[in-house]
């Protein structure tokens, strides 16, 4: 046994310099056979304000350091039943930003760079100075510290480019997520609006589970996936006997989602006289059960979505206007998986270590030709199609790595025939204003909002360009003669 003795006086100095949390005390653990050895380590070092367990052998020192997960490990380098180099490389192996100080005999210098090459964080010779064991001690704790902050900071930049299992690091999305952040903690209706496979519901998940009443209910309907005659029924329940059916007593969605939030989807396509009977409930808070005298009292937060334009419904008559205003207390929009494509890459690793953990394939890449086609596409089932995309590739991809042909055909044949705008010659610049505008709202099927975007204009400058240049609506010309054919 080798060690300097120490007045407690002489080491209280080099303690001040230690920056030890009052929440929790940084652990060390002390391995040495000899109970001497380890009885002086854990007197200075718990003077010295750390959490200290000691081990006379390398295995019970391997046990604790598993089960009690120390900062720094000062170890001997021999010790009964293990090198002490060994054991070095083992608890580097288990945490690898765990530290370990190890303690050689007098001039064994090659087996000191040993450990360090093993991994160790410093050595010391024996006979061992209070002193430069805390030093080093010390050096070593602000290096883990290090490291645990850089994992803290890596993990938060992953964080801020995932939001409620929605991914995105685009500046549109961030600005998304910042709004979310803003307004979840509110009462406010909250309107969402983005197309089909964009995630209005993993959205209106994050609201909700961001909300304060994350511990209520969160109670979703599809209001186009009901027949209209039945949701009334859903939506308010009904009493025994109210209709031909109603056997029993049923309790509506208004009422089980009592304390907690309603999600109406599609909102858009909920009855006129039912956009009454909802404007009335926002207003009153209350209502009564189809065929009953019971008055419900409604304590909810409601958030709907919709994939339609909500001022072509308004427009049209198809939306009261004043329930339109009832529930867009804030609206958020949804890009499109177009507008974003900058998150392509990153949707594309998700979903590939997802499905590849799931189908347990060896699959770890896409190539980059991959990539390249993947945000060049439309997508017109943005962020669902996408998922569907990497799934199907993962399922049939022979290699490890992904390749053009393992994508579904309709993307492959849509790289194929994308074509960019062309000038045309001998047009003048009324023709080629008008057939940009009228490309651009075919490209966005009809989306005006969207075509407006992508043509650097406000939406009212764009209805105005497409009355000056007689520009019909096509989605709304396509809905009329399917209306008319149906009716024939």
């Amino acid at each position: 046994m080798q060690f300097h003795l120490f007045h407690i006086d002489s080491v209280r100095a080099s303690l001040h310099s230690l920056d030890m949390s009052p929440k929790r005390k940084k652990r060390v653990l002390a391995i040495d056979d000899e109970p001497s050895m380890t009885e002086w380590l854990k007197i200075l070092l718990e003077h010295a304000g750390y959490d200290v367990r000691t081990a006379l052998i390398g295995t019970r020192g391997e046990e604790l350091f598993r089960s009690w997960h120390p900062d720094v490990v000062v170890t001997d380098m021999k010790l009964p039943d293990i090198d002490g180099i060994e054991l070095v490389r083992k608890f580097k192996a288990l945490e690898p930003e765990a530290e370990v100080i190890v303690i050689t005999g007098q001039g064994n210098i090659p087996r000191s760079v040993e450990a360090v090459k093993a991994g160790a964080f410093d050595f010391l010779e024996k006979p061992i100075d209070a002193e430069r064991l805390l030093d080093k001690l010390e050096k070593a704790i602000k290096q883990k510290s290090l490291v645990d902050e850089n994992e803290l900071l890596k993990q938060k930049l992953q964080d801020r480019y995932k939001f409620q299992n929605v991914i995105g690091k685009g500046k549109k999305m961030q600005d998304l997520f910042e709004l979310i952040e803003s307004v979840a903690a509110s009462e406010a209706n909250i309107l969402i609006q983005g197309e089909n496979g964009t995630g209005k519901e993993l959205i209106a998940n994050a609201i909700h589970y961001n909300s304060k009443r994350l511990k209520g209910p969160f109670i979703k309907i599809n209001c186009a996936a009901i027949p209209k005659d039945l949701i009334e029924s859903e939506l308010f329940g009904y009493k025994k006997g109210a209709f031909t059916g109603a056997t029993t007593d049923k309790e509506g969605l208004f009422e089980m989602a009592e304390g907690g939030s309603l999600l109406l989807d599609e909102v858009g396509e909920m009855p006129s006289y039912l956009q009454t009977k909802l404007l009335r409930v926002l207003q009153e808070r209350e209502y009564r059960p189809i065929g009953s005298d019971r008055i419900v009292h409604v304590d909810l937060r409601l958030i709907c979505a919709t994939n339609s334009d909500l001022d072509a419904a308004l427009r049209d008559g198809r939306l009261r206007e004043d329930l339109y205003f009832r529930i867009n207390t804030i609206t958020l929009r949804v890009p499109p998986l177009r507008e974003r494509t900058e998150d392509i890459p990153l949707l594309c690793d998700y979903f590939l270590e997802k499905f590849r953990s799931r189908y347990e394939k060896n699959v770890k890449s896409l190539a980059p030709a991959v990539y390249q086609l993947l945000i060049r596409s439309r997508w017109p089932g943005n962020v669902r199609e996408l998922e569907n995309a990497i799934e199907r590739a993962v399922l049939v991809t022979k290699g490890s790595e992904i390749g053009v042909g393992d994508l579904p055909e309709s993307i492959r044949e849509e790289a194929t025939g994308h074509s960019d705008f062309v000038i045309p010659p001998h047009r003048t610049l009324a023709e080629i204003e008008k057939m940009a505008i009228l490309q651009t709202l075919q490209r966005t099927n009809w989306n005006k909002q969207e075509a407006a975007q992508i043509l650097g204009l406000y939406r009212p400058t764009l209805y105005s360009k497409m009355k000056k240049h007689e520009i019909r609506d096509g989605a709304k010309a396509a809905r009329s003669a399917a209306a008319a054919t149906s009716d024939t």
